[in-house]
């Protein structure tokens, strides 16, 4: 199966985060891409039983730590609404995609992941004060 490097990053270009993931089709759409990389993370940190989460976005009840959310006390995280939340997100630009150096516009574009696919996700973080 190929796979697909995802890397997190900020509005300024720094790579704050970097995980592979395993695909078996070369075409996705942008939810779908989004739908399996929150999948993803939330299974890994639902298969260790708690610790930090380092996902795409914050669990509810959860509390911002350093390098991730922590969710006092531990208890698993719900797949469907984390994805439900990202995908609510990425309407609402609180991050965007970029899939080979091409912004992603809306969720249900088709995107190429075959071999030496990248993917890019950039959060975008509010300004203070409005």
């Amino acid at each position: 199966m190929p796979i697909l490097t995802i890397l997190d990053e900020t509005a300024s270009g720094s790579i704050i985060g970097r995980l592979e993931l395993e695909i078996s089709q070369e075409t996705l759409t942008v939810r779908e891409l989004i739908a399996r990389r929150v999948h993803d993370e939330v299974d890994a940190y639902n298969a260790q039983q708690g610790g930090t989460f380092r996902g795409l976005i914050q669990p509810t009840e959860s509390e911002r730590v350093l390098n991730g959310y922590q969710l006092r006390p531990a208890k698993r995280i719900d797949g469907e609404q984390q994805v439900y939340r990202a995908l609510e997100a990425f309407q609402q630009n609180g991050f965007f995609v970029l899939v080979n150096d091409r912004q992603a516009e809306s969720l249900d574009e088709a995107v190429w992941l075959g071999e030496g696919a990248t993917a890019s996700f950039v959060k975008l973080t509010p300004l203070v004060g409005g």
